[in-house]
């Protein structure tokens, strides 16, 4: 895990630290090769610079987003938007964290993406990078 991130989870009330140590230790395993650092304030991890999951603490629990995961047709997780792609899962414990599902949505995130790291170039107009299973 990161220091940042780490240092992150460190300030977390005890309940919630056991969420997000439980996701990141998932999140580093599923995305090896992803830079993993604090962005807006929240844990996110980037392959080639482009947003791919990330939590942050909110009302309902600890929030998981995946910034493309509106295209992974997972019943998990939910889609609330139209303009981007994003879908996301709240956990209250860290035994809620069905550790199969994530894993496959993880796999999801590296095959389906969109390039978020160009959407204020492109005036906010999303491009498929990648799409496959």
């Amino acid at each position: 895990m990161s220091p940042e991130i780490q240092a992150y989870n460190g300030k977390l009330a005890r309940g919630d630290k056991a969420i997000c140590d439980a996701l990141a230790g998932e999140i580093d395993r599923g995305l090896p090769k992803a830079e993993a650092k604090i962005w807006h304030g929240h844990p996110v991890w980037f392959l080639d610079g482009n947003p791919i999951v990330g939590y942050s603490k909110q009302k309902p629990g600890m929030r998981l987003m995946f910034w493309s995961g509106a295209d992974f047709d997972e019943t998990g997780l939910n889609v609330v938007g139209k303009k981007f792609k994003d879908a996301s899962v709240f956990f209250t414990s860290a035994p809620a964290i069905e550790k199969t599902a994530l894993r496959r949505w993880l796999k999801k995130a590296k095959a389906i993406q969109w390039d978020y790291k160009n959407i204020v170039r492109r005036k906010g107009k999303l491009v498929k990078l990648r799409a496959g299973g």
